[in-house]
């Protein structure tokens, strides 16, 4: 049978089933899908392909999915360093946005996170950013899947200037790429903290009617809690609910000031919890309950944020930020096992954003994206379980190769639908204008 694509690796990782691990098998690709998954010997047997990869030190594993991220920020990382988050965000990275972003900073700094993303094995972003439209396109352009936010905050900015123009061009991008199979989007209000109870209401009703996911950072401070108590007399979940938007559609992003005791209503609600550890490290932002959250039944998906706060987009590091942190928050060794780590960094984020059924896993009729890691180096060595290997000793220096819908986007390190070179030129000349106005600390 003639195909696209078959991939022979000594080890395939399909996520479904968790803790899965099938030694030297291949998987046969047509048409940007999986056909099937078997043995070598036996896809030998029953495919020609117009590509043929043999990956004898490579596990495959389904590519990565980055929950949460501001791609553009690539262009602020490092500008603002060792700041809790008030005062990063209102004295620096607000004024520096006022400043700098327009289409052509978007374009520039989501190409620079995309080409990092990819040599990382992240094959699809959920982004929280202005000028949606813009990161849309250079997704499409490099063939990176993408969910894109239509971000909404009662503040001016260059994309707009009050909640209603938000909504309206958050609309128009919606209906620009409905049908793109690349892309997908989510309403993106900042936070309760910046968004109105009008503005809310508003797009709890237009999700449903649009059928898409809210992707918003809720609970990422103590301090929030006090300005919701402050401002509206009840805290940021609960007015939340009032309005309408604790659903499975809700992707909350940090959820560091659980109250242990709202677990059980959290679980039952259904929302998505994304966790982003290191930029909650980073910020000193708090801990996010991931074990008692898993074990009450929250899909809980992992993202980096951006780069501006984290300072980079590697998930890999997530993981295992994600595992370790979370053994020591709930004294417990075995709260979350590298197989989960690797889950709620693929197929858990796939779920979140409502693409399960697409990404996230090895499956027949799913996408082919797909990361190839390779394991036999001296820092993986010796070979006893290659997902724990994944997650506690490798890195994203070690993804050689990266396919989306079955296109390869990075071949043998080398990108291949983005100019490395021209994009480290791009940024480097933003980074001598930024520089020269940067704010004072």
């Amino acid at each position: 049978m003639q195909i696209d694509t078959v991939i022979h690796a000594r080890w395939v990782i399909p996520v479904e089933p968790e803790g899965v691990v099938y030694e030297n098998h291949a998987i046969a690709i047509h048409d940007g899908r999986i056909l099937e998954i078997l043995t070598s010997s036996a896809a030998n047997a029953k495919y020609t392909a117009d590509a043929i990869y043999r990956l004898d030190r490579h596990a495959l594993i389904p590519g990565l999915v980055n929950c949460h991220s501001h791609a553009a920020m690539n262009l602020f990382r490092g500008l603002a360093d060792d700041l809790p988050l008030t005062d990063w965000l209102k004295n620096y990275m607000w004024p520096a946005e006022e400043r700098w972003v327009s289409p052509e900073f978007v374009r520039d700094g989501t190409r620079h996170a995309v080409a990092e993303m990819i040599r990382g094995g992240t094959t699809c972003f959920n982004d929280m950013y202005f000028f949606p439209e813009e990161t849309a396109q250079v997704a499409v352009e490099v063939g990176i899947r993408a969910t894109v936010g239509l971000i909404i905050i009662d503040l001016p900015s260059a994309w707009a200037k009050t909640a209603d123009e938000y909504l309206v061009k958050g609309e128009a991008v919606h209906d620009a790429y409905r049908h793109n199979p690349l892309i997908n989007t989510a309403f993106a209000p900042h936070a309760p903290y910046t968004v109105s109870d009008s503005s809310l209401a508003h797009i709890g009703v237009l999700a449903e009617e649009l059928d898409i996911p809210i992707h918003m950072h809720v609970l990422e401070t103590a301090g929030e809690v006090d300005q919701s108590m402050a401002q509206h007399g009840e805290p940021p979940l609960k007015r939340l609910q009032r309005l309408g938007l604790l659903s499975p559609r809700l992707l909350a992003v940090h959820m560091t000031q659980i109250e242990k005791e709202k677990i059980a209503e959290i679980a039952a609600c259904g929302l998505n919890v994304v966790h982003a550890p290191e930029s909650n490290l980073k910020l000193a932002s708090g801990f996010c309950p991931v074990h008692e959250l898993t074990q009450a039944g929250v899909n809980v998906a992992l993202g980096t944020d951006g780069a501006a706060s984290n300072n980079d987009l590697d998930m890999f590091g997530e993981m295992r930020s994600a595992a370790l942190l979370a053994k020591a928050v709930a004294g417990d060794a075995r709260a979350i096992s590298a197989s989960k780590a690797l889950r709620m960094a693929t197929l858990n984020g796939a779920r979140a954003l409502a693409i399960d059924s697409q990404i996230g896993s090895l499956l027949p009729e799913k996408q082919a994206d797909i990361a190839a890691i390779d394991l036999l180096s001296i820092e993986t060595q010796p070979m006893y379980n290659p997902i724990s290997q994944i997650v506690y000793a490798t890195g994203r220096n070690r993804v050689t190769d990266v396919w989306v819908a079955g296109k390869q986007l990075l071949k043998d390190g080398v990108l291949t639908s983005l100019n490395e070179q021209a994009v480290i030129k791009k940024t480097r000349e933003w980074q001598q204008k930024i520089a020269g106005t940067r704010a004072k600390r």
